[in-house]
């Protein structure tokens, strides 16, 4: 199967409307965080990455329709986040740029079970014990999203310390 122009062409027209949906979410909740903060400067820029997409890029001397599917970019010096389940802590992470992954990382923890199997397994006792000490959704409808249907974002991120670099820990409660 190969690509077409015309679906690369409506793919990025796709991602870029998200990119700027993502910008007015940031400059909305900056507005709001105004009101009952006392004044402050935005000293740097809000790190801006997306997953699930298909770029045009160049590896190996080939330019190449790369499609990262649960998978950020990590090029040299970029910032990303990975975050981990609803109950498991996320990370600033700056890639290193290895041309074997395709300058790629991973997006998150990554589920080990099914949204399905994770309804089928968990109930509504099992989500408070787990995002115990964590503001968060807690009711049947967030089931799937249980913090045991996710792997072990340490181990995730232990496993790729050659495609980033943690800048900073971020701590749910």
């Amino acid at each position: 199967m190969s690509i077409t122009p015309n679906y690369v062409e409506a793919v990025h027209w796709a991602q870029d409307y998200a990119m700027w949906n993502r910008r007015e979410m940031m400059r909305l909740i900056v507005e709001a965080l105004r009101k009952p903060l006392p004044p402050f400067n935005i000293t740097k820029e809000a790190i801006n990455c997306h997953h699930n997409y298909v770029a045009t890029e160049e590896h190996f001397g080939e330019q190449v329709y790369l499609t990262r599917k649960g998978a950020i970019r990590a090029g040299e010096g970029e910032l990303g986040i990975i975050p981990g389940s609803m109950g498991a802590k996320s990370y600033i992470v700056r890639g290193l740029g290895n041309p074997d992954s395709f300058c790629s990382c991973s997006h998150g923890a990554g589920r080990k079970m099914s949204r399905a199997a994770a309804k089928h397994r968990f109930n509504q006792d099992d989500m408070e014990i787990q995002t115990q000490g964590v503001e968060c959704r807690k009711d049947t409808g967030v089931i799937d999203e249980i913090p045991g249907a996710y792997k072990s974002i340490d181990e995730v991120m232990e496993n790729q310390n050659d495609l980033v670099e943690v800048v900073q820990v971020c701590v749910k409660g």
